[in-house]
This record gives structure tokens, sequence and C-alpha cells, in this order.
């Protein structure tokens, strides 16, 4: 019985790294695609519960640094971890650990899940802005926050 409870865990968090790929491939293109990623880690985290969840977001990262064409734009490898949108990725991961705290926190209540969602937006934000901001500054110049702000965050 509790070796096919893990297969069966080990099943969800597959499922949902490749739910996240499908989601990363729903995109409107642009300096910072707006994708569905988020969603897919929420929706992860979500079903999943945080521990799970974070090992579904964990599990995509992995898929996507070793080449697979998991990211948004049929993108995977290095490259893509360390490009400008690059941070955004490592964003999901942070995300996904952000809910995971705030459920230990809180619990598994509506409200709660609804409130980490927007810690966890927050999180990604950070991340992949403050990433975005100096991979943009070393390769083409200075740039300021605002403008930064314009490209990557108020858009969505």
């Amino acid at each position: 019985m509790e070796k096919s409870l893990k297969i069966r865990k080990l099943t969800y968090v597959a499922l949902f790294a490749v739910v996240m790929a499908i989601c990363a491939q729903i995109m409107i293109p642009g300096p910072v695609p707006f994708t569905m990623q988020t969603f897919g880690v929420f929706i992860a985290v979500g079903v999943l519960g945080g521990q799970l969840g974070s090992a579904a977001v964990f599990l995509y990262l992995i898929m996507g640094a070793v080449g697979l064409p998991v990211f948004a734009g049929m993108k995977g490898g290095l490259g893509a971890l360390v490009g400008v949108t690059g941070g955004y990725i490592f964003g999901f991961l942070a995300s996904a650990l952000v809910m995971w705290g705030m459920e230990k926190l809180l619990g598994r209540k509506p409200w709660a899940l609804a409130l980490s969602m927007v810690a966890g937006l927050l999180a990604c934000y950070a991340l992949g802005t403050g990433w975005f901001l100096l991979v943009y500054t070393r390769n083409t110049g200075a740039i300021g926050l605002w403008a930064v702000l314009l490209k990557c965050v108020i858009p969505y």
C-alpha cells in the first residue's frame, strides 16, 4: 500500500510538471512573454499541496535545464535560465515555496490559498524583475527600474 501511494505521488508530480510545460506554450510574445506558467504553478500547489506542488515546479525547472523544450516558446536549456526571463522561471519555484510556507502557517483554507497565490506572485515578480534588470543592464546598458516595470510587470 505504501509503495502504491509513493508511485501515485510521483505520478502527480510528473503530471503537473507536464501541465506547466503545456501552460508555457499558451503565450502572447513580448520582452517577457505572457504565459499561463504562473497559473500552472498555482494549480500544482493548489491541487497537490505545497510539498508536492513545489516538487512539480522543481521537476519542471530540471526538465528545462537539461534541454527539454518546456519553457515559453518551446525553449529549454541553460540559456533560457540565464537569459533576461530566467529570473521569472526561477521565480516559479520561489512562488511555490512561498505558497508552501504560507500553507504551513495558515492551512489550506480557500482564503489562505488565495492569499498565498498573491504572495507567490509577488515573489515571482520580484525575483524575475530584479533578474531582468541585472541581465538587461549587463547585455545592453543601464535601464531604469520604471522602464523595467513598464516592460515586465505593468502590462501583466
